[in-house]
């Protein structure tokens, strides 16, 4: 049985699969910080300046205790980040498509088969019919 695992993992496809899924999460890394450090200050600034992350719906509001420091946390919505990750998830899917673009275009066109001929029992089948007349 570990024999058996062992060529399972070995196989070119779980591999290749391995490193698709850390490649993966460096390129969701780089993708974030691009979205949460550049797009978004830019679509703030075009929205009027205004930070979506701000943007929640207070539940209870924060309880402070007469030393400054907070009694009961604030319980909100935060609806403004829920934006901010979608506006990160367009941007994710269009960047993969534009990837499965470009590679689509670097793969050669399949060739179609040529026609496959008689099998070799059909060939013979019309020999022995030729010999017969």
């Amino acid at each position: 049985m570990f024999k058996e695992f062992k060529n399972f993992i070995m196989t070119g496809n779980v591999v290749e699969f391995a490193v698709a899924v850390i490649m993966a999460g460096a390129v969701g890394a780089v993708v974030t910080g691009f979205v949460n450090d550049i797009v978004m200050p830019l679509v703030g600034q075009l929205s009027g300046g205004m930070d979506f992350a701000d943007f929640k719906y207070v539940l209870t509001p924060e309880v402070v205790a007469a030393e400054g420091v907070a009694a009961k946390a604030e319980v909100a919505v935060r609806y403004g980040a829920w934006i901010n990750t979608v506006v990160n998830l367009v941007i994710v899917g269009f960047v993969m498509f534009m990837v499965v673009k470009a590679y689509n275009k670097t793969k050669k066109p399949v060739e179609a088969a040529a026609p496959a001929g008689p099998s070799q029992e059909e060939l013979l089948t019309q020999i022995r019919d030729l010999l017969k007349k």
